[in-house]
């Protein structure tokens, strides 16, 4: 988390609460002359951990141990030899250390073979990054990152995997540097890792059981009592496909969320303003950078104070690590989406440069 200045969350408590009655592969493409397959179970140890939670039963906050894996560690040799590790529910967070071209390799089993799919981090001498599919020539996705990567300095990165779409960020960004959509998705249960063309490499990658969203502190946001969320990151107003809808201001606003001041903070995507607003710190803050909720047909409920129902959508977490929730109100005409924070008993919109509470609202659940 970062570090904040501590009465900035103190102004929540300090606010008028209004109340609504209207409820990698070769830079060549050449084919490698050996291919040593190693699958890296790596060390893995346990160490207690505090996070916080909503207990669904009781709407209160509690703090509940749960144990944490070490990160795999792996040395990846100037070879171009893949060392695969089992893959995450759909995503991988790992740093890597190297001057240029860390590869990663999404597979069904832990070795090479089709239909694969290659990420190829600072590659071309550290200047570009792509996406190959089935080790074959042209390249499927390709963009300009010159010093994305440092042999002086582990970068952090993550790759997620969601229906037939890979999207590829940078750590503590929810928009992806680079996408492919693949027509002809395939089970993804292995990830390899290996580093060529002059470099050699040092990476930590989470575990599989630890694998989160990439924007996502706990595992909590991911998921609700009814199924996964789906969160594709975005930028600068851009709507991913199957978006979900959360109201309207004289168009429709959809349900996002951001990342702000060591939060995860629901709030309203706005198209034509090219940003997703969220409520924090009595303003109205725009975020160019976001995620939306996709192909998700949860529903809202009519909801007050503190009192959570046992199926709300958890969508993200305060600074503090308190769970957030999907929350909207009807306000000056508007259907406006925003956070529900339960410590505070209220939903938090972002409208008019403020942030604004409301101790009636509607709260997003699964169906």
């Amino acid at each position: 988390m970062a570090n904040i200045d501590p009465g900035a969350h103190r102004r929540y408590k300090e606010k008028k609460i209004l109340t609504n009655h209207n409820p990698a592969a070769t830079d060549d493409g050449g084919l490698k002359a050996e291919q040593n397959v190693v699958l890296e179970e790596g060390k893995q140890s346990e160490e207690n951990v505090t996070s916080t939670a909503v207990d669904s039963a009781s709407s209160s906050i509690s703090s509940t141990p749960i144990a944490r894996l070490d990160p795999i560690e792996l040395e990846t040799e100037d070879k171009l030899e893949y060392r695969f590790v089992p893959a995450g529910n759909g995503v991988v967070n790992f740093k890597v250390r190297a001057p240029n071209d860390a590869h990663i390799a999404l597979t069904t089993g832990p070795q090479e073979s089709d239909p694969m799919l290659e990420v190829f981090i600072g590659g071309w001498k550290n200047t570009k990054s792509v996406i190959r599919k089935n080790r074959t020539k042209p390249d499927v996705a390709e963009v300009e990152t010159p010093d994305i990567l440092n042999a002086g300095e582990f970068r952090g990165f993550w790759i997620r995997w969601q229906d037939n779409v890979i999207t590829v960020g940078n750590e503590g960004s929810a928009a992806a540097f680079l996408s492919f959509e693949n027509p002809e998705p395939f089970p993804i249960n292995c990830v390899g890792f290996c580093t060529g063309w002059g470099a050699s490499g040092s990476w930590l990658i989470e575990p599989a059981s630890e694998q989160t969203s990439p924007s996502a502190p706990t595992a909590a946001a991911l998921s609700g009592a009814g199924g996964a969320a789906c969160w594709v990151a975005a930028a600068n107003g851009e709507i991913p496909p199957n978006a979900v809808v959360g109201g309207s201001d004289g168009e429709d606003m959809y349900i996002g969320r951001a990342q702000h001041e060591g939060g995860i903070i629901p709030g309203k995507v706005v198209a034509s303003h090219g940003v997703c607003y969220i409520a924090w710190g009595g303003v109205e803050n725009p975020k160019a950078e976001y995620e939306v909720l996709c192909d998700f047909n949860g529903m809202f409920v009519p909801a007050s104070g503190s009192d959570i129902p046992p199926t709300a959508l958890p969508a993200g977490e305060s600074e503090d690590g308190e769970p957030l929730f999907i929350g909207r109100v009807t306000h000056e005409g508007s259907v406006t989406v925003g956070k529900v924070q339960p410590s505070h008993g209220v939903c938090y919109i972002p409208y008019g440069g403020q942030e604004l509470a409301f101790a009636e609202y509607e709260i997003y659940v699964n169906p």
